[in-house]
């Protein structure tokens, strides 16, 4: 008998993306159009991304007004709109497995980015905005960094680059800096006798992301400060690559494969050694947490860096519950308005850093539960700008209403959009710093 929905909790199926069929395009068409008569039938996710109006406008404006009016040359303009948010997958869909309909929308996109991706490449821009470790080694190189971020904040050259590159002309984008994070925290590694608490060893080791090496080195240093004021013994992981997750969604499975390579025999090590792990990143965990995992379902050394690593404020909250982490504040914060980034939500683990924050006497967390539109290279690109801008209407609207003195998100690209749109002057600023200031260290 079929169900009209899901009452057990979801559960995933490992990525086949090794097998023949995966790649089969006939199969593919066949998948998305059972999908997607699905979805016609719901609806109920049409507020979360542009996939879904997109979808919807299709079916309404064909000549059956069901899926079977659609061109399947016309799929790829679904494909298109969906960043991987896997927001449709964890809080909308109601027939997601065990589910027997087996709907997983995110990861048949990400097949059918793959396909496209294998058959037809990208742009040169789409290879440059996900190369984000070449980028940012090249944009951190002394004096090439100032001119780099010269020239991103003149609307003249940006107005040019829209037109010769694709990078909207509003769209914010990060500064580069020479002294990288791990130039910042090269020397405030400090000895510490790590305490073993629940499921923490007590020693963890900071898988420091593009983003924070190369546009947020400062959070290295808050990062140190916090844990270190809470004795936890804290270290960079001495080698990493990017974690894949742009390559991913791209569709670009090789670069994904190639970054697995470099970066699981160092974190595999590191735990092998008594190391949790952690990253200042939401989509950086989860790439660990989730989706290398679901690629990777039988290897070893995929599994163990997954089970060993945490959210940052998933951490700390673990610690707290038993009593060893350090509420000695000596600042309220007032307001905050918290923007909860997707990647981060989709972890299942709750809201740690609002928990976290709430902790701090005469601070209030307000957390904004909706998806900024950023999400990697979306929110810009020419092309796509606007609808990022669109989906981050209900976020930016709540962040105007209530005008507090901190804006703050795990996300950074996520906050500075959102910054960007919104009224307020305030910088955003990562919750780490937010935690940091509060124990006024």
């Amino acid at each position: 008998m079929i169900r009209e929905g899901s009452l057990e909790a979801p559960t995933r199926h490992p990525i086949a993306w090794q097998t023949e069929e995966f790649w089969d395009k006939t199969n593919l068409d066949a998948e998305l159009e059972r999908v997607y008569d699905i979805c016609h039938g719901c609806r109920r996710c049409v507020s979360l991304c542009d996939s879904f109006p997109t979808l919807f406008d299709l079916v309404d404006e064909s000549e059956t007004m069901e899926v079977d009016g659609i061109d399947k040359a016309d799929y790829s303009k679904v494909v298109d709109q969906c960043y991987l948010c896997d927001m449709c997958y964890m809080s909308k869909c109601p027939y997601v497995p065990p589910h027997e309909w087996d709907v997983d929308f995110p990861h048949l996109m990400l097949r059918a980015k793959a396909l496209k991706f294998k058959e037809q490449g990208a742009s040169f821009r789409d290879k440059v905005l996900t190369s984000t470790d070449k980028v940012g080694k090249l944009a951190t190189i002394p004096l090439i960094d100032i001119t780099v971020n010269t020239l991103n904040g003149n609307k003249t050259f940006r107005k040019a680059f829209q037109g010769a590159f694709g990078v909207h002309v509003d769209a914010p984008v990060p500064k580069y800096h020479a002294k990288t994070l791990r130039k910042t925290v090269k020397s405030m590694a400090r000895p510490i006798t790590p305490k073993p608490v629940g499921k923490t060893t007590g020693k963890v080791a900071l898988y420091a992301t593009c983003y924070g090496n190369y546009n947020s080195p400062n959070l290295g240093e808050d990062f140190y400060r916090v844990f270190q004021h809470n004795e936890i013994q804290i270290e960079l992981v001495p080698k990493e690559k990017c974690c894949g997750m742009p390559k991913l969604e791209l569709g670009d499975f090789d670069s994904v494969d190639r970054a697995r390579q470099v970066n699981i025999p160092v974190l595999a090590k590191l735990v092998d050694e008594g190391y949790d792990l952690i990253a200042p990143v939401p989509s950086c965990v989860l790439m660990y947490k989730q989706e290398l995992p679901l690629m990777y379902p039988d290897d070893e050394d995929v599994i163990k860096v997954k089970n060993a690593f945490f959210d940052p404020f998933e951490y700390l909250f673990l610690r707290h519950k038993e009593a060893e982490f350090n509420t000695d504040f000596k600042a309220g914060l007032d307001n905050i308005s918290y923007h909860v980034a997707c990647h981060l939500r989709v972890q299942n683990i709750g809201m740690k850093s609002r928990d976290i924050l709430a902790l701090i006497p005469d601070t209030i967390v307000h957390p904004h539960e909706r998806c900024s539109g950023h999400d990697g290279t979306y929110a810009v690109k020419k092309e796509t700008y606007d609808k990022a801008v669109k989906i981050a209407r209900p976020v930016v609207r709540k962040v105007d209403q209530l005008k507090a003195e901190h804006l703050a998100s795990d996300c950074p690209m996520a906050a500075a959009h959102i910054a960007n749109l919104a009224e307020t002057n305030e910088k955003p600023e990562h919750p780490m710093t937010l935690l940091r200031k509060a124990y006024a260290i």
